[in-house]
């Protein structure tokens, strides 16, 4: 176990098991969660987009939920370390051990259904039968289908949203008709999409998508590529999502 800075002082726990990627850092950016806003991430492994979302935002909850003990008591680990470290806003952040799959009917009070505005997924990128498998257990659950299913998500999802309430997703450009057709399943309607590519030559590598609950099917904003490297490094809008993150491990 180690400690990862984040910027602004924020800090979070990780282990091999449980840790986080560029992804990561690209979703929260993408997620631009706002003040005040009711938060829950599905599957926040050890909790890094809760506390990137609490590092400049002051969302009025964010609820943490994933299925593993080791991944919950990471998070649970962090909230103190950065409490004890003066980031009251850790405090915002509320880890609950429990299962996608019976969400919102899972027995925690936080849980409501139709009372959330914003939720986000980083979910496994490949099917459950797909790929070879890690004898890791827990990177099995991060990278594979094996405890939840991409339907499963989007249901839980919907579920938790208030009316006109967004979700966030990344996931592998192969997936992107899995994703699209799952969400206008569950009465989440995409509504901005972006690839993001490692360079402005390479096929993308990742999308990122914002869908509404309950708005009128017709329309979806493309953006423009997100370009993660050129022949300096980092692009300078890459450097701009990173920020304070990036401050962190200059420091």
């Amino acid at each position: 176990m180690r400690i990862e800075p984040l910027g602004n002082g924020v800090e979070v726990y990780v282990t091999d098991a449980h840790h986080f990627s560029t992804d990561t850092i690209l979703l929260a950016h993408f997620a631009a969660v706002k003040d005040g806003e009711r938060v829950v991430e599905l599957g926040t492994g050890c909790g890094t987009i809760p506390l990137l979302l609490i590092r400049e935002r002051q969302p009025k909850s964010i609820i943490a939920v994933d299925i593993q003990q080791g991944a919950i008591d990471l998070l649970e680990k962090s909230i103190a370390h950065n409490l004890e470290n003066g980031i009251d806003r850790a405090g915002l952040i509320y880890p609950v051990l429990g299962d996608i799959k019976e969400i919102p009917a899972s027995g925690h009070a936080c849980l409501q259904a139709g009372e959330s505005d914003l939720v986000i997924c980083n979910p496994p990128y490949k099917l459950g039968g797909a790929g070879i498998k890690s004898p890791d257990q827990a990177k099995n659950i991060a990278l594979h289908e094996t405890e939840c299913t991409l339907d499963d998500i989007c249901q839980a999802a919907s579920r938790l949203l208030r009316f006109g309430g967004r979700f966030v997703i990344c996931q592998r450009p192969e997936r992107l008709t899995d994703v699209l057709t799952s969400l206008r399943e569950h009465d989440l309607e995409p509504k901005r999409l972006r690839m993001v590519q490692g360079r402005a030559n390479k096929a993308p590598k990742l999308f990122l998508c914002e869908a509404k609950r309950g708005a009128k099917q017709g329309y979806m904003d493309v953006l423009s590529s997100l370009i993660v490297e050129d022949e300096n490094g980092f692009t300078a809008e890459m450097r701009q999502i990173y920020g304070t993150y990036k401050d962190g491990h200059d420091g």
